[in-house]
């Protein structure tokens, strides 16, 4: 969309095309100039309606997004042209203070004042016809109307210097755009171009990055960025993700282990099998996501819009009746009077005002997605900063959602902790089931474990495992397991009951004549759980937590974490009408949750966070937040953002509506100039579009309450 400059423009764009039957929905995206519209017309008809209006539409296909607007030769023109206007202005104040100084004459004055306009007044001459026709007020067609009553009246330096400064701040505006959408194709800037293919012969070739197809075999090697998502099929390393998602300590991956496109690769070559081809890998879909979450008008745009809707036409009519009926009244002589309308409609001008809520946002998105979190609008982004409660799943968001050994407690003479443990470990290699993978895996960080070889192996489905270790039989298990074996006796039942107070889970280790060991395993949490709940209060949010795990469980976790509200053994229903319970007390809820069993309660808070590393399908789409990594201290970090979001919108308002108080006011008692009115909102725009694109620079995790 060659012409779709400032968001202003984009309500005449609504206008417009909302008028025509079968138009369903219209989203902007200012930082590439392009629109999206889903509609039911005819595709022809909607572009022949936007090139009614000036709009100059072509159609795009993903990845081919760029503008074609010479950036360099616009800057250049609209240089040369502001340097016009203030050579024109400085002669005319040497001629009024000593006409005939240096030879400079009305004439001189004239011609360097038509060269500036000359330079920049066409394009916005051009908005202005095409809005007058569309029945719209923008600023281009209040600048014109101020710049040809300048004109008129003989006032050739303050209209060059109208329409230059006009022109530098629209290239402000579009040069801050660019800037935040700079920083979202920083995203993929890396990302290779081609990919070294395995073909089935074992030969490898290389291959252009989008040629690629899922299920396609491609070698990474040390250095490398991994261009595509797949998933490790051969080889180990270790995989820098921050680009992805912040985290700056690289993970090792090995067989099984699945890695994201615009990673890097540090240490080791593997052999990736693709799962997601070029356009939609996970970073594809972050970039994607946050265009459309900047195209979604944040609440306060929608206000600003409102209000713009209704102070700029009353400033208009103010203007008129002030150039036009105030001099029949009193009988005075209408250029002063004029004058001052005109400056009147530069000040009516809503630029500063609605410029500022489309930056502050894409930055505030940018940043986000930086530090792995992806909002899916500005709505939402903005709406974050109401939250007072943040409601939190148990297992997999303030646990890892995998069992560690926590206990080994040998229950016979001679049997040391090593000795059961070693024992246990043995038993439960082959099995698959997360207690005894726990148990495998904390024999082998515990001592170098090499498990005994076993003569059998069976699962016993729902209670345990049995082995034969050099003839002789094994069992562990549930307590339902020691009891079939009739081997549970009170010292058992001692050890299981103060295991379970605890909130712990517990597995016996048993031969076939007698119970061995006891060995207990909880799910653990995360380290980064207690800096996120201490930052949830130090940001006054209140917490609780919800959870289908046993009130033990529960309870244990949630006073080593201090957490007061804990509600526990709920079902998926149960949580939902949890978070119904703490709407109704007047609490503004967000949830944090990666199961299925959470996404009725996602879909019931006011803004549903998702862990999406470990969630499922459906949870991530519910969610109107995902986190692309397990670290929930992004959740009170981005609770701060929207609260910086919100706080940096009113500011940007306060700012644009006081700079045009002022001049209002300076402009009834006659002492402000045409081009200092435009100065003035050139100054407005800068100043609140530079305090939005400070939130670029924010980094989640690191700022203070």
């Amino acid at each position: 969309m060659d012409a779709m400059d400032c968001p202003v423009e984009a309500n005449l764009i609504r206008k417009s095309l909302r008028s025509m039957d079968g138009i369903d929905d219209l989203s902007f995206d200012f930082v590439d100039r392009v629109l999206t519209v889903r509609h039911r017309a005819n595709a022809s008809q909607i572009g022949a309606k936007l090139t009614e209006i000036g709009m100059e539409p072509r159609l795009v296909t993903t990845g081919d997004v760029s503008g074609s607007r010479n950036h360099a030769s616009t800057a250049w023109l609209v240089g040369v042209s502001v340097a016009l206007g203030a050579v024109a202005e400085l002669l005319e104040w040497m001629h009024e203070a000593n006409p005939g100084f240096a030879g400079i004459t009305p004439l001189h004055i004239a011609i360097a004042s038509g060269c500036a306009v000359i330079l920049t007044f066409p394009p916005t001459l051009k908005k202005a016809w095409l809005a007058l026709r569309g029945r719209t007020i923008t600023i281009s067609l209040l600048v014109s109307i101020a710049v040809v009553g300048a004109i008129a009246i003989g006032q050739y330096p303050e209209a060059a210097m109208a329409v230059s400064l006009f022109a530098l701040s629209e290239a402000i505006e579009a040069a801050s755009l660019r800037r935040a959408g700079n920083a979202i194709k920083s995203l993929l800037s890396f990302t290779p171009q081609t990919c070294e293919v395995i073909q089935s012969d074992t030969s490898v070739i290389t291959v252009a990055t989008n040629l690629v197809a899922t299920g396609d075999r491609i070698r990474i090697r040390p250095g490398g960025i991994i261009p595509l998502d797949g998933t490790v099929i051969a080889g180990i390393s270790d995989v820098d993700a921050s680009a992805l998602t912040g985290e700056p300590i690289p993970v090792t991956v090995t067989t099984g282990d699945s890695v994201s496109a615009g990673t890097s690769n540090t240490t080791g070559t593997f052999i990736l099998e693709v799962t997601a081809a070029a356009g939609n890998t996970t970073m594809d879909r972050l970039i994607r996501s946050v265009r459309e979450a900047a195209g979604d008008r944040a609440t306060t745009e929608r206000l600003v819009d409102r209000f713009a809707a209704i102070y700029t036409p009353a400033v208009v009519a103010m203007a008129f009746i002030l150039g036009c009926i105030v001099p029949l009244v009193t009988g005075q002589p209408f250029i002063p009077w004029i004058s001052k309308a005109l400056v009147l409609l530069v000040i009516a001008c809503p630029c500063a005002l609605v410029i500022s809520t489309p930056v502050t946002v894409i930055s505030a998105l940018t940043a986000a997605a930086r530090a792995g979190a992806l909002v899916r609008s500005g709505r939402i982004l903005e709406s974050i900063a109401a939250a007072t409660m943040v409601a939190f799943d148990k297992t997999g968001t303030l646990t890892t959602g995998k069992p560690t050994v926590t206990d080994i407690v040998p229950l016979v003479d001679g049997l040391s902790i090593d000795d059961a443990l070693h024992l246990a470990a043995s038993v439960n290699y082959p099995s698959e089931h997360p207690i005894g993978a726990a148990i495998v895996q904390h024999c082998a960080t515990r001592h170098q474990c090499t498990p005994d070889e076993l003569d059998t192996f069976e699962a016993l489905i729902g209670r345990g495992v049995a082995a034969s270790i050099r003839g002789q039989m094994h069992f562990i298990g549930s307590h339902r397991l020691v009891h079939d074996k009739d081997l549970c006796g009170d010292h058992v039942e001692a050890v299981l009951d103060r295991l379970a107070a605890d909130g712990k889970t517990s597995v016996v280790l048993m031969s076939d004549r007698q119970a061995l060991a006891v060995i207990a395993v909880q799910d653990a949490v995360r380290p980064e759980t207690q800096a996120a709940l201490a930052r949830c209060s130090a940001l006054g949010l209140k917490t609780t937590m919800l959870t289908g795990d046993t009130s033990a469980a529960a309870n244990s976790l949630a006073t080593s974490l201090h957490i007061q509200d804990v509600r526990a053994e709920l079902l998926p229903l149960e949580k939902q009408d949890a978070i119904k319970q703490l709407q109704q007390s007047g609490e503004v809820v967000v949830m944090v949750g990666d199961g299925i069993n959470d996404s009725a309660a996602l879909a019931q808070s006011n803004i549903g966070m998702a862990m999406s590393t470990a969630a499922t399908a459906v949870t991530v789409e519910i969610a109107d937040v995902a986190l692309l990594r397990s670290d929930i201290r992004l959740v009170p970090e981005l609770i701060h953002l929207s609260r910086m979001v919100r706080s940096t919108l009113w500011t940007n308002i306060t700012i644009a509506l006081a700079f045009k108080a002022v001049f209002f006011v300076l402009a009834l008692l006659g002492n402000v100039q045409l081009w200092m009115a435009v100065l003035a909102d050139v100054g407005a725009a800068l100043l609140v579009t530079l305090n939005g694109l400070r939130l670029l620079n924010a980094r989640l995790g690191t700022t203070k309450p």
